[in-house]
């Protein structure tokens, strides 16, 4: 138990995938629920396989995927250090536009197939949570898999309601999930316009949902390698995320 290197065979290549199940110093023995964790735009990195295991803890066997996968290997970045030149931000372009809400469904094919293989994973119902530009990916994949998806979760996702043609929000009609979606007060990425586009929409497909705008953080709040993690409301964001969980596949 505990932390495992995969790789899963999609349809455009190899994902290398992390999988994580509960510690071994917990009570806590399977089978558990299966839950998708959709990586941020800085990809897979200590803090994100600490929050892996740390979801994995309250009772769930966790894949998160190496989404960036399409281009190759790349180097582990620092946030720090990604964020703090154009050099910097240029040198991330080729990975984000490797994948993209469509893309990631597509894959969630391959996740969806080894949830199914592993005799460690308890029922059908499936979570998802996703992160920056996994948020997004998280309600898109709701939308793809509704039949196997139960719960989904965005955190300070960008873009979640757009003109183009692979915007989450046109997902919300076939989205049988229960969804959470926090976004920020300070994130240029989800403008109150598109946080009002996106609720519209869920309404109008009967959704099963809340929205809310945490105060006084901003994108990116959730991650503790980011300057702007702000440890109280990431807290919060693990409770309504124990809470989704708990209420839809436990």
């Amino acid at each position: 138990m505990g932390h495992e290197r995969i790789t899963l065979r999609t349809q455009d290549g190899d994902c290398p995938t992390h999988v994580f199940t509960p510690s071994e110093s917990l009570a806590s023995t399977g089978p558990w629920p299966a839950v998708i964790f959709y990586m941020d735009g800085l990809a897979i990195r200590p803090a994100l396989l600490g929050m892996g295991q740390r979801l994995a803890d309250l009772g769930y066997v966790v894949l998160l995927p190496d989404l960036f996968y399409r281009a190759g290997a790349y180097a582990e970045m620092d946030p720090n250090v990604a964020f703090a030149s154009p050099e910097g931000r240029a040198a991330l372009m080729p990975l984000f536009a490797s994948t993209d809400n469509k893309r990631a469904s597509q894959d969630t094919h391959s996740f969806i197939d080894h949830i199914d293989s592993r005799s460690d994973v308890r029922g059908k119902a499936i979570g998802v949570t996703g992160y920056c530009m996994g948020g997004g990916m998280a309600l898109s994949a709701a939308g793809t898999y509704p039949d196997r998806i139960a719960a989904a979760a965005s955190f300070h996702g960008g873009r979640l309601a757009t003109d183009a043609e692979n915007s989450p929000h046109l997902m919300a009609p076939t989205i049988r999930a229960r969804v959470y979606v926090a976004g920020a007060d300070n994130d240029a990425s989800y403008p109150p316009e598109m946080a009002e586009k996106l609720e519209a929409a869920f309404t109008a497909a009967g959704v099963d949902h809340r929205c809310e705008i945490y105060a006084g953080v901003s994108h990116g709040w959730t991650m503790p390698d980011f300057s702007v993690f702000n440890e109280a409301a990431a807290e919060r964001h693990w409770t309504e995320l124990a809470a989704l969980f708990q209420a839809t596949l436990c």
